[in-house]
């Protein structure tokens, strides 16, 4: 069995690899003869400290993703949330890979945003508010100024002394020369040409009328019942994707949204594998919603494999 540390996954992942990666994944889940489970959401034995399995299989490769967010660790020095892969041999049934992947999550969290924005979003959108200032927060921004030309970032932020060294940490990923600086929620949504909301809320974070005409508005922080960033009159007003529709209606961002809003949901892969379908207005709200699918995690495992190898 091969086991790569988080120390070693942590070294080998970029977000050029994270963006290849996602599209693929994104692609693969529309593709047939793939198969996606429904995720497993538990808890330790404090209600509080959760974990999530997320498995699925392809003609060529199967496995499954454990994710899991402890909020007390940053007292114990420690992240909060943790991720570990594993692929099986197909052939015998046994876990053939384990890779540690509490970084790499983030990186593949981020890849999934860019890849839809780079056909949602106008191509020429410089201005990005982004609510949250976590660890999460900060890969969303830096992937997202890879594909678009992301001069300014409005960061919305319950504790403001967060977005200080924002900027700093944003070019150790690569994005230098971005002006960043708090913003209140509404002055950061008018001034918005894509809204990212990557916090664990549970109540709509703005209002619906905030949004201007060609915004394009991605959720990222969706990944369980009762769970909520979006005010549902946005979900009426937009053009509505996502990376697994049967799951955004029941743990998304999309379990929100009206029936009627909920039959149009288009899955993001099938744009990209069409080459059509994503932004054809630029005046169109367009609204992506993103709860996750073990495919990003095991499209992710094989490309550090493959880099890892490359190296020995």
């Amino acid at each position: 069995m091969r086991f790569i540390s988080e120390e070693e996954s942590a070294a080998l992942v970029d977000h050029a690899m994270a963006f290849d990666a996602a599209r693929e994944a994104l692609i693969a889940a529309v593709t047939p003869g793939t198969t996606l489970f429904p995720a497993v959401l538990g808890h330790g034995s404090e209600p509080t400290n959760r974990f999530s399995i997320k498995s699925g299989a392809t003609a060529d490769y199967a496995g499954l993703k454990v994710g899991s967010f402890w909020p007390g660790n940053p007292d114990r020095g420690l992240p909060r949330h943790n991720s570990v892969i594993l692929l099986f041999d197909q052939a015998v049934g046994r876990v053939d890979t384990v890779i540690e992947a509490g970084r790499v999550n983030a990186y593949r969290t981020a890849a999934a945003d860019a890849v839809a924005a780079s056909v949602l979003a106008r191509p020429d959108s410089a201005v990005l508010a982004v609510f949250g200032a976590g660890n999460q927060a900060e890969f969303e921004c830096a992937a997202l100024a890879r594909v678009l030309p992301i001069r300014t970032v409005l960061v919305v932020a319950r504790d403001t002394a967060k977005v200080a060294g924002f900027a700093a940490r944003l070019a150790g990923q690569g994005a230098s020369g971005i002006d960043v600086r708090a913003a209140a929620p509404r002055e950061a949504c008018e001034a918005a040409d894509m809204i990212v909301t990557a916090t664990p809320a549970r109540a709509p974070l703005f209002e619906a009328d905030w949004v201007r005409p060609g915004t394009h508005v991605s959720a990222m922080g969706v990944d369980a019942k009762g769970k909520q960033e979006l005010p549902p009159a946005l979900l009426e007003r937009g053009r509505l994707f996502c990376d697994l529709p049967e799951q955004s209606r029941t743990i998304g961002e999309f379990q929100h949204a009206s029936a009627q809003a909920q039959a149009s949901l288009t899955a993001i892969g099938a744009v990209l594998r069409s080459g059509e379908g994503g932004r054809m207005d630029p005046e169109a709200i367009t609204v992506f919603d993103s709860s996750g699918i073990a495919l990003q995690d095991l499209t992710i495992a094989r490309a550090i494999l493959a880099k890892a190898d490359a190296r020995l």
